[in-house]
């Protein structure tokens, strides 16, 4: 308990409320999947472990590298489960079929998260370089399918847009905006390795640094727009489970 609050205090404000506000939102997704249809399911489940990815801000145990490693994994399997639901939802809108059943889902996900725990088990500790690049990838395919889910919205919204619960989907579509905002900017610096764990691994490592001093506007603009875009995320996920709740009651 002293560890965690320790880390509580340590905590830049910013992180500490991000991880706060995706916390809450994550406990109404979840809330949400149990109360509601079968395909809402991978949609919920999918934002809920967005708030377990982002948990090892607060983790007693986050210098452990394969924890930490394995956060990424989980931040991963976020994302591509929210893109299969809104795909699911958006054949559904199309042909009203839907296949399948909750425990499938909850079990499905869950076995998909045991195998990544076990692999990484197995493995040798992830250096820190090692989970520079999962997360990198992580941030990645978050990037592209942010993109995607997007136009899945729009389409979803297109079909449905004469129903009660289109304008819950706008919501939602501002939510991949934050998001592509959030992890876009994070992805931008460690592409250049302005990130700055990076650089403290660049610096001990070779003594020398990047070009991060010519272009401290971007990177700082990049920091700013993690923060903020970061907290949005978690504020209008759960506003939009939320609105979403009261359109569906």
């Amino acid at each position: 308990m002293e560890k965690f609050i320790e880390l509580l205090v340590q905590m830049n404000p910013f992180d500490l409320v991000q991880v706060v506000f995706w916390g809450l939102a994550g406990a109404i997704s979840f809330y949400f999947s149990i109360g509601n249809a079968r395909v809402w399911t991978s949609i919920s489940i999918g934002f809920f472990l967005i708030f377990l990815s982002q948990a090892y801000g607060i983790n007693p145990w986050g210098h452990y590298q394969k924890l930490t490693a394995y956060h990424h994994i989980v931040g991963t399997v976020a994302i591509m489960t929210i893109t299969h639901g809104f795909l699911e939802y958006y054949v559904f809108c199309r042909t009203f079929e839907i296949s399948g059943n909750k425990l499938i889902v909850y079990l499905s996900t869950l076995g998909i998260l045991i195998a990544a725990g076990v692999f990484l088990l197995i493995n040798p500790t992830p250096s820190p370089n090692t989970i520079r690049n999962m997360k990198m990838i992580e941030n990645a395919i978050w990037v592209f399918l942010c993109i995607m889910n997007i136009e899945l919205i729009r389409k979803i919204y297109s079909a449905i847009r004469d129903s009660d619960i289109s304008k819950g989907f706008i919501a939602f579509g501002i939510v991949f905006v934050c998001i592509f905002m959030w992890r876009g900017a994070d992805l931008y610096l460690q592409i250049f390795q302005w990130d700055q764990d990076w650089q403290d691994i660049i610096t001990l490592m070779t003594e020398e640094s990047t070009d991060i001093d010519e272009y401290m506007g971007r990177v700082e603009f990049s920091r700013e727009v993690i923060r903020y875009a970061g907290v949005l995320s978690g504020v209008s996920v759960g506003g939009a489970f939320t609105y979403m709740y009261k359109l569906l009651k």
